[in-house]
């Protein structure tokens, strides 16, 4: 039931944030959100390339 959103649907959120952010703040939260997504991913980038060194450095060593 949720993940079937068709355009109407769509176009009525982007109405809604238009309503709420108005038109001059749209770019600038255009580019927060890119910003948000590029640092997300090279967290996860940095965060799984980390565990994978320490695990490797905590094997005991014969």
């Amino acid at each position: 039931m949720f993940g079937k959103i068709g355009p109407w649907e769509i176009v009525a959120i982007l109405a809604v944030i238009l309503l709420i952010f108005g038109s001059s703040k749209l770019p600038e939260l255009a580019k927060a959100i890119g910003k948000s997504v590029v640092e997300l991913k090279e967290g996860l980038k940095g965060a799984s390339g980390s565990d994978e060194s320490a695990g490797q450095n905590s094997k005991p060593k014969k």
